[in-house]
């Protein structure tokens, strides 16, 4: 849903820039309209669309299921709140309406452009997002521990304070106090968020997403491939035994090929199938090698190097 923002809004945050000149033309036919509409004039979201997640690393499919089952007056409420106080734009009318049918129906539109949205824009950069909010979450936790609530806000945003025991947010529309004794304050790290978001409403559990740390290396450019890499990692020997590798080969051949004695070659073959890289197989009174997958990644890379 943060992700909408920069979509539509480009200046937001020039980070991912990147990002949004990659997935724009993808989008194709997708109703990008109806998407980026959803979106406040204070850049507030639907709290209706960011249901607290239940577990520690829900799909993205169960929050989309949770999200299906929203009952029409929330989603009436949510995107009123969201544009207030402006009415909700033309390409969501129908949350106005009074009978619920219209909402409902608009809230199953909403379910499945966002799958495809999911589908097209961020599933397959999913990977390496989830590395850098994992990592930010093992920094917070580390953070809580040596220094309590106090040191865990005291880098994430400036505009978080602590304070005798109540956390202050400010930047964000509207101003309500909320008890989070007895129901905790679940923290959510977001590579899109450009400050820390609240729920919208103070009936809601208490949530705060916020912006990870090191998003600035996320689409930077991978480092140039260096020839001397895979020889650095399993020395000479190895190396030049895993390029060999592409086709399936028995002890005696490959040790033909590199000139060297068929136990040398046994030897590092042992190793090189303990760690993943080659796979083997019988073939009559043979064992044959082959490079697996992971080495021939490993292999690709150095030659394009």
């Amino acid at each position: 849903m943060l992700s909408l923002r920069v979509l539509r809004d480009p200046g937001l945050s020039a980070l991912h820039l990147p990002w949004r000149r990659s997935v724009l033309p993808g989008l194709g036919t997708l109703d990008t309209g109806l998407l980026t509409a959803l979106i406040g004039g204070r850049h507030t979201l639907p709290d209706f669309l960011t249901p607290r997640p239940t577990s520690f690393a829900p799909t993205f499919e169960e929050e989309l299921a949770a999200v299906r089952r929203t009952p029409p007056g929330l989603i009436r409420r949510d995107l009123i709140a969201a544009h207030a106080p402006d009415p909700p734009p033309e390409a969501l009318r129908d949350v106005t309406a009074a009978d619920d049918a219209p909402v409902i129906r608009l809230g199953a539109t909403l379910c499945t452009l966002l799958e495809r949205y999911w589908k097209l824009a961020l599933e397959p950069v999913w990977p390496k997002m989830r590395l850098v909010l994992e990592a930010d979450m093992t920094y917070r936790a580390r953070q809580l521990a040596m220094g309590g609530a106090r040191r865990l806000f005291s880098d994430m945003h400036p505009n978080l304070r602590w304070h005798e025991g109540v956390l202050h947010i400010d930047g964000v529309p509207g101003t309500y106090r909320t008890v989070a004794s007895g129901r905790g304050l679940l923290l959510i790290p977001s590579v899109f968020a450009h400050r820390p978001a609240p729920p919208l409403s103070p009936d809601d559990a208490p949530v705060l997403a916020y912006p990870s740390r090191a998003v600035a290396t996320l689409w930077a450019p991978a480092p140039a491939a260096d020839a001397t890499a895979l020889t650095g990692l399993l020395g000479a020997p190895r190396a030049r035994l895993l390029r060999l590798l592409e086709e399936p080969l028995a002890t005696v051949e490959i040790a033909r090929r590199l000139g060297v004695t068929p136990s040398a070659v046994s030897q590092h073959l042992r190793v090189l199938y303990a760690s993943g890289l080659v796979t083997r197989a019988r073939h009559g009174r043979q064992v044959l090698y082959r490079r697996s997958s992971l080495g021939d990644q490993l292999a690709d890379r150095d030659r394009a190097a």
